[in-house]
């Protein structure tokens, strides 16, 4: 018999004479005795037939279980949700997506609880999988490893490199006539080709990079893609690792500290990292105690250098980063200048710097800058402030992209109604798109805006239209487009005094967004809360119990 000191949990399951009604239900469906009497590892993961992204989940799993089986273990397997962003992009689905984070955690952390597993391994890919994993395990803080299934490959479409984020822009440029409808289907055909999650430095792999400087995932096992050879052994491998972990009962309360969600940020700043980052990275902390704020993320996103050469404003997707060297590359950078801090622990037991010593970069990439010769001495993330966003808003700055804008306010109430717009032909050079009621509580759920930006690029007005929203944006998204604007408009925020033409200053140098003659409280006086657009149902309770952006969206 494994020694009980490995079941913590298990054994009030599983031991005794109480407990043969339990053993009775599992030892004629594949469990023996002898498996029941060894620690018991939970493989969770959101394996679903609605995307590509999480689409090798099951596959993964199985390597994940026999690794587990081969170190004395038990794996038990396990499923739960995903929302595929980019699907439901432009849609009223897409108001379920980050709502699906908070489901996610909790269906991964109650099943846990309910089986009393000794340790997890969570297989993680779309956006909200990501961050949803490792809020479940800091709940329960039991030995835990928290993988990403891997980055789709890219695209090719007529010689050149594409990927999901290219299909947006398409839209816009088929609306303005910069494209054929022929020339669109032939791209969606080849954007795509096969399971993993979107290739570019867009949400799900920035989360894939944070889990590795969080050191929740050991290093150089994320950015393998998820149709690489490599991914089964290696997944074969993490099932070890958890035993491993369990055995030295290491635990994410150890592993998930402000030094590693410092360590975290300053790789997003780095890379050009979705903004949703911020969201998540807040809500992460908060489920191990940590008070990490905007105003954390901005200060160390302006003292870290931009080094990453990755879409959506770069050349390269995710396997390119694969082929340079892997995460550790950039690590590695960010370690030498500082700016990131190596002593901290890993799920391996290992520090930071101790598992990228080994990395080995392959000469000549371009991927990856070396730090004296950095796009800009700033990091992409960027935390805007101001009369419009008292308590902050969120841009991602390309070194290319304009960071100063005034004009006049075209107000839209709905997403829907702003992409009319904008696909009509209806927004001009200058102009500041405003869409508001998009946030965590009016939308309810702060929906991606990525439909409506991609026009916008794609109709040739990234750099002389601004978007202002409290909803999102996709990782995929570049221009001057500024989300996460909080408090938002459906609680009271400043952006529901805005109207046409009032003129907006977006002041990324000054970290300022504001209008100008306005006074905001004589407009607010009359102003009420729009009627909710769900009043029962998932959505509904979502909408009573969501804290602003700021917070991070979170639930509680």
């Amino acid at each position: 018999m494994a020694d009980r000191d490995l079941r913590r949990f298990s054994k009030n399951l599983y031991d005794g004479v109480a407990r043969a009604s339990a053993r009775s239900f599992l030892l004629n469906i594949g469990y023996s005795h002898e498996d029941l009497e060894k620690p018991i590892v939970g493989v969770a993961h959101s394996w679903i037939e609605t995307m590509p992204c999480n689409f090798n989940h099951r596959e993964l799993a199985e390597h994940v279980k026999k690794g587990v089986r081969e170190a004395g273990g038990t794996p038990m397997e396990y499923n739960t949700i995903s929302i595929s962003d980019g699907i439901t992009m432009g849609t009223e689905g897409m108001k379920t997506s980050l709502v699906s984070r908070e489901l996610i955690a909790d269906s991964i952390e109650l099943v846990a609880r309910g089986h009393y597993f000794d340790a997890l391994v969570c297989i993680v890919s779309c956006d909200k999988t990501n961050p949803a994993g490792v809020m479940a395990v800091s709940r329960l803080d039991r030995p835990a490893v928290v993988v990403y299934a891997g980055s789709i490959y890219a695209g090719s479409f007529r010689g050149r490199q594409v990927a999901v984020g290219d299909m947006y822009e398409a839209i816009g440029a088929v609306s303005a006539g910069r494209m054929s409808e022929a020339d669109l289907r032939e791209l969606e055909a080849v954007a795509c080709p096969g399971a993993g999650a979107c290739g570019g430095q867009y949400t799900a792999n920035t989360m894939s990079m944070v889990l590795e400087l969080l050191g929740i995932s050991p290093v150089g096992f994320n950015s393998i893609p998820a149709m690489d050879p490599a991914k089964r052994p290696a997944s074969e491998e993490i099932g070890r690792l958890a035993m491993r972990v369990l055995e030295a009962d290491r635990r994410p309360s150890e592993i998930l500290t402000r030094r590693a969600f410092e360590n975290a940020t300053a790789a997003v700043a780095a890379s050009g990292g979705s903004t949703n980052a911020v969201l998540h990275l807040i809500a992460m902390a908060r489920e191990v105690g940590i008070d990490f704020t905007v105003d954390d993320i901005d200060r160390i996103s302006q003292r870290t250098p931009l080094l990453c050469d990755l879409k959506p404003a770069g050349r390269f997707a995710a396997p390119e980063l694969h082929k340079a060297g892997g995460i550790a590359v950039l690590t590695q950078r960010l370690i030498e200048g500082g700016h990131v801090d190596g002593d901290a622990m890993t799920v391996t037991g290992r520090t930071l710097a101790e598992e990228c010593a080994e990395v080995r970069e392959m000469p000549g990439q371009e991927v990856v800058r070396p730090l004296s010769d950095p796009f800009s001495a700033e990091g992409g993330l960027v935390i805007l402030k101001g009369r419009l966003a008292p308590e902050g808003a969120v841009v991602k700055i390309a070194h290319h992209h304009p960071h100063l804008h005034r004009g006049p306010a075209r107000v839209f109430n709905r997403e829907e109604d702003a992409l009319a717009a904008v696909l009509g032909q209806r927004i001009q050079p200058g102009d500041v798109v405003v869409i508001r009621y998009e946030g965590p509580r009016g939308g309810p759920g702060m929906r991606e805006m990525l439909q409506v930006t991609g026009a916008i690029v794609g109709q040739g007005l990234g750099d002389s239209v601004a978007l202002l929203t409290d909803g999102r944006f996709s990782g995929a998204t570049q221009g001057l487009m500024v989300g996460h604007i909080a408090p938002e408009a459906a609680v009271g925020g400043p952006l529901a005094a805005l109207r046409d033409g009032d003129v907006v200053l977006v002041d990324v140098p000054n970290r300022n967004l504001d209008v100008e003659g306005v006074d905001i409280a004589e407009r607010m006086r009359d102003w009420s809360p729009p009627e909710p657009h769900y009043r029962s149902g998932v959505m509904a309770k979502y909408a009573a119990q969501v804290k602003s952006a700021s917070e991070g969206a979170v639930t509680w």
